[in-house]
């Protein structure tokens, strides 16, 4: 199913001539041309967030359909705020949250997309992958783990994975959160300069923002070869998050509005039934 994009910063990769580079990180439409941004946009997510929380309980009692969320970015990218901003409000019985690190030599001892698929989501809930099976196809490539025939075949087994869990009613969204490496570079001093916020620094990030370019390179080599209708990936403008969180939350309830989610029909007469 295509998704008609709502009206936000978000750009949905189709083809390959799709160009990374070509995406403003900075982006804040649709509210770039008002004098307040933020202040104009909290209105809208608020009301997203309320569509949301009715979507979820009806996709929740329905029972018969799943959507899953993944998402991926550089270092401070904003997976975790994105996350966290977009589920407020929701019903946590309703959602699965799975985060992705470096494979255990268990799960090195199964094809990559073992550890995945045990983590999509059951029927009626919100799956979320914070960082996911594309991580098979990114650090892997820029650390020379695999080389680009392995790369494109794995294109091809996420794209069947995909394509098999869509067939079994799993709506997928994929969203690649866009900073600009001006922007890493900020994050990452605020994390110094923030003792409570040295916890979240990372000696090694600085040696994975040295290699920038080949990051680039490889995530827009796997969003051109894994953006089908079916399972699109959205490049979301995330310098601003707000403008970040807006766009996601258009899109995700759009979709769940397409899959029009219905309350099971009651098994019993509801008329004969008399609380005393």
């Amino acid at each position: 199913m295509k998704l008609k994009l709502p009206k936000t910063s978000a750009v949905l990769v189709k083809g390959k001539s799709f160009r990374l580079a070509e995406v403003d990180a900075g982006s804040e439409k649709p509210f770039a041309h008002h004098p307040s941004n933020r202040e104009d946009a909290t209105p809208r997510l608020l009301e997203l967030r309320k569509r949301l929380f009715e979507l979820q309980e009806l996709l929740y009692a329905e029972h018969k359909q799943a959507l899953l969320l993944v998402f991926q970015a550089m270092d401070t990218g904003g997976k975790d705020g994105a996350i966290g901003n977009l589920l407020t409000g929701v019903n946590p019985a309703g959602v699965t949250v799975a985060s992705f690190k470096a494979p255990s030599p268990e799960e090195l001892s199964h094809d990559f997309l073992w550890r995945i698929h045990a983590q999509a989501p059951k029927r009626g809930h919100i799956g979320v992958y914070n960082r996911s099976h594309y991580e098979d196809v990114l650090v892997t490539r820029v650390h020379d783990i695999v080389d680009d025939k392995t790369a494109k075949q794995r294109f091809e087994d996420i794209n069947n994975f995909e394509s098999m869990l869509t067939n079994n009613g799993t709506r997928i969204l994929k969203f690649f959160l866009h900073i600009s490496k001006e922007e890493q570079a900020a994050r990452l001093q605020a994390r110094l300069d923030d003792p409570a916020k040295n916890w979240k620094f990372d000696p090694n990030d600085l040696k994975e923002r040295a290699r920038w370019n080949d990051y680039q390179a490889v995530y827009e080599d796997a969003l051109r070869h894994c953006s089908p209708d079916h399972a699109p990936w959205f490049v979301i403008p995330a310098n601003q998050k707000w403008a970040r969180d807006l766009a996601i939350a258009e899109i995700v309830v759009a979709a769940l509005e397409e899959m029009n989610p219905q309350p099971p029909k009651p098994t019993f007469d509801v008329k004969a039934q008399l609380i005393e």
